[in-house]
Protein backbone atom coordinates (compact mmCIF):
# COMPACT_ATOMS: atom_id res chain seq x y z
CA UNK A 1 0.00 0.00 0.00
CA UNK A 2 1.18 3.34 -1.04
CA UNK A 3 2.15 5.38 2.45
CA UNK A 4 0.19 8.76 0.71
CA UNK A 5 -3.00 6.70 1.00
CA UNK A 6 -2.33 6.67 5.23
CA UNK A 7 -0.07 10.05 5.25
CA UNK A 8 -2.98 12.71 3.32
CA UNK A 9 -6.24 11.73 5.77
CA UNK A 10 -3.70 11.66 8.82
CA UNK A 11 -2.61 15.31 7.43
CA UNK A 12 -6.42 16.48 6.41
CA UNK A 13 -7.81 15.80 9.54
CA UNK A 14 -4.73 17.15 11.47
CA UNK A 15 -4.88 20.20 9.71
CA UNK A 16 -8.84 20.43 10.09
CA UNK A 17 -8.80 20.11 13.79
CA UNK A 18 -6.10 22.37 14.03
CA UNK A 19 -7.96 24.89 11.57
CA UNK A 20 -11.13 24.69 13.71
CA UNK A 21 -9.86 24.65 17.26
CA UNK A 22 -7.36 27.59 16.38
CA UNK A 23 -10.18 30.24 16.90
CA UNK A 24 -12.20 28.99 19.83
CA UNK A 25 -8.89 29.78 21.97
CA UNK A 26 -7.61 32.42 20.19
CA UNK A 27 -11.37 34.22 20.44
CA UNK A 28 -12.02 33.20 24.21
CA UNK A 29 -11.53 35.81 26.44
CA UNK A 30 -10.31 33.35 29.43
CA UNK A 31 -6.98 31.84 29.40
CA UNK A 32 -7.96 28.78 31.72
CA UNK A 33 -6.93 24.79 31.81
CA UNK A 34 -10.26 24.49 29.24
CA UNK A 35 -7.38 27.26 27.23
CA UNK A 36 -4.39 24.78 28.08
CA UNK A 37 -5.99 21.71 26.74
CA UNK A 38 -7.55 22.96 24.01
CA UNK A 39 -3.74 24.37 22.91
CA UNK A 40 -2.00 21.25 24.10
CA UNK A 41 -4.50 19.66 21.49
CA UNK A 42 -3.96 21.97 18.75
CA UNK A 43 -0.32 21.88 19.55
CA UNK A 44 -0.49 17.86 19.02
CA UNK A 45 -2.42 17.96 16.15
CA UNK A 46 0.01 20.45 14.48
CA UNK A 47 3.05 18.31 15.03
CA UNK A 48 0.66 15.71 13.40
CA UNK A 49 0.41 17.71 9.83
CA UNK A 50 3.69 19.46 9.83
CA UNK A 51 5.58 15.77 10.17
CA UNK A 52 2.54 13.90 8.08
CA UNK A 53 2.97 16.85 5.17
CA UNK A 54 7.23 16.74 5.34
CA UNK A 55 6.47 12.95 4.41
CA UNK A 56 4.03 13.54 1.66
CA UNK A 57 6.06 13.73 -1.99
CA UNK A 58 3.46 14.54 -4.56
CA UNK A 59 5.16 15.42 -7.80
CA UNK A 60 8.73 13.60 -6.50
CA UNK A 61 10.66 16.38 -4.34
CA UNK A 62 11.10 19.34 -1.98
CA UNK A 63 8.28 22.22 -2.11
CA UNK A 64 6.65 24.95 -0.81
CA UNK A 65 4.88 22.85 1.27
CA UNK A 66 7.50 21.00 2.67
CA UNK A 67 9.36 24.78 3.69
CA UNK A 68 5.93 25.40 5.26
CA UNK A 69 6.22 22.51 7.40
CA UNK A 70 9.29 22.97 8.84
CA UNK A 71 8.47 26.89 9.13
CA UNK A 72 5.35 26.02 10.97
CA UNK A 73 7.50 23.01 13.26
CA UNK A 74 9.58 26.37 14.25
CA UNK A 75 6.65 28.87 14.73
CA UNK A 76 4.40 25.59 17.23
CA UNK A 77 7.94 24.89 18.81
CA UNK A 78 8.78 28.63 19.61
CA UNK A 79 5.26 29.38 20.40
CA UNK A 80 5.31 26.55 22.97
CA UNK A 81 8.50 27.07 24.59
CA UNK A 82 7.31 31.02 24.65
CA UNK A 83 4.40 30.32 27.27
CA UNK A 84 6.56 28.09 29.13
CA UNK A 85 8.89 31.35 30.03
CA UNK A 86 5.54 33.17 30.28
CA UNK A 87 6.03 35.60 27.15
CA UNK A 88 2.42 35.51 26.24
CA UNK A 89 2.69 38.01 23.27
CA UNK A 90 5.53 35.83 21.49
CA UNK A 91 3.57 33.15 22.56
CA UNK A 92 -0.01 34.34 21.03
CA UNK A 93 1.98 35.69 17.48
CA UNK A 94 3.77 32.39 17.39
CA UNK A 95 0.25 30.19 17.68
CA UNK A 96 -1.80 32.73 15.87
CA UNK A 97 0.92 32.18 13.18
CA UNK A 98 1.01 28.84 12.73
CA UNK A 99 -2.68 28.41 12.56
CA UNK A 100 -2.41 31.16 9.39
CA UNK A 101 -0.06 29.68 7.55
CA UNK A 102 -2.71 26.38 8.03
CA UNK A 103 -5.20 28.05 6.43
CA UNK A 104 -3.20 29.50 4.01
CA UNK A 105 -1.47 26.07 2.61
CA UNK A 106 -5.63 24.46 3.18
CA UNK A 107 -6.98 26.83 1.21
CA UNK A 108 -3.85 26.84 -1.56
CA UNK A 109 -4.51 22.70 -1.01
CA UNK A 110 -8.35 22.77 -1.47
CA UNK A 111 -8.36 24.64 -5.16
CA UNK A 112 -5.19 23.93 -6.52
CA UNK A 113 -6.35 21.74 -9.37
CA UNK A 114 -5.03 17.85 -9.02
CA UNK A 115 -4.76 17.78 -5.44
CA UNK A 116 -6.16 15.43 -3.12
CA UNK A 117 -8.71 17.54 -2.03
CA UNK A 118 -10.16 18.53 -4.51
CA UNK A 119 -10.20 15.51 -6.55
CA UNK A 120 -12.03 13.90 -4.10
CA UNK A 121 -14.81 16.49 -3.97
CA UNK A 122 -15.14 15.90 -7.88
CA UNK A 123 -14.85 12.01 -7.72
CA UNK A 124 -16.59 10.82 -4.86
CA UNK A 125 -18.56 14.18 -3.11
CA UNK A 126 -20.36 12.14 -0.86
CA UNK A 127 -17.23 10.80 0.94
CA UNK A 128 -15.78 13.96 0.83
CA UNK A 129 -18.62 16.09 2.71
CA UNK A 130 -19.54 12.88 4.76
CA UNK A 131 -15.77 13.81 5.85
CA UNK A 132 -16.03 16.97 6.33
CA UNK A 133 -19.11 16.85 8.41
CA UNK A 134 -17.76 13.96 10.42
CA UNK A 135 -14.57 16.37 11.10
CA UNK A 136 -16.82 18.71 12.06
CA UNK A 137 -18.99 16.77 14.45
CA UNK A 138 -15.79 15.36 16.20
CA UNK A 139 -14.28 18.70 16.59
CA UNK A 140 -17.08 20.26 17.62
CA UNK A 141 -18.19 17.59 20.18
CA UNK A 142 -13.88 17.83 21.45
CA UNK A 143 -14.45 21.45 22.02
CA UNK A 144 -17.94 21.25 23.35
CA UNK A 145 -16.63 18.77 26.74
CA UNK A 146 -13.79 20.42 27.05
CA UNK A 147 -15.64 24.19 27.70
CA UNK A 148 -18.81 22.16 29.16
CA UNK A 149 -19.48 22.39 33.11
CA UNK A 150 -18.58 18.83 33.51
CA UNK A 151 -15.15 19.36 31.43
CA UNK A 152 -14.53 21.81 33.41
CA UNK A 153 -14.87 20.71 36.30
CA UNK A 154 -12.88 17.90 35.59
CA UNK A 155 -9.57 20.32 34.47
CA UNK A 156 -10.78 22.11 37.94
CA UNK A 157 -10.27 18.90 39.77
CA UNK A 158 -7.09 18.28 37.83
CA UNK A 159 -5.55 21.81 38.45
CA UNK A 160 -6.79 21.52 42.42
CA UNK A 161 -4.34 18.00 43.04
CA UNK A 162 -1.79 19.62 40.57
CA UNK A 163 -1.96 22.46 43.26
CA UNK A 164 -1.83 20.40 45.97
CA UNK A 165 0.97 17.69 44.64
CA UNK A 166 3.44 20.82 44.12
CA UNK A 167 2.70 22.07 47.50
CA UNK A 168 3.35 18.92 49.56
CA UNK A 169 6.84 18.80 47.60
CA UNK A 170 7.67 22.25 48.29
CA UNK A 171 6.47 21.75 51.94
CA UNK A 172 8.34 18.41 52.02
CA UNK A 173 11.76 20.12 50.14
CA UNK A 174 11.74 22.82 52.88
CA UNK A 175 11.80 19.93 55.10
CA UNK A 176 14.26 18.19 54.19
CA UNK A 177 16.26 21.75 53.91
CA UNK A 178 16.40 22.86 57.18
CA UNK A 179 18.86 20.36 58.88
CA UNK A 180 21.43 20.85 55.97
CA UNK A 181 20.90 24.65 56.49
CA UNK A 182 21.61 24.18 60.28
CA UNK A 183 24.22 22.07 59.47
CA UNK A 184 25.89 24.74 57.39
CA UNK A 185 25.13 27.68 59.55
CA UNK A 186 27.03 25.36 62.69
CA UNK A 187 29.99 24.91 60.43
Amino acid sequence: MDPLHILIPIHAVAASFVILIGPVNFLRRRKDAAHRLLGRTFAVMMYFVCVSGLLIYEGGGFGIFHALAIFTLITTTLGIRAIIRGDVKAHRANMIGSWAGTVAAGTFAAVAPGRAIPTLAVDDPTLFWSIVAAIIVATTLWVAAVLSPAGRRMLDARARARASRKRAASKANEGAAAPEIARAAGQ
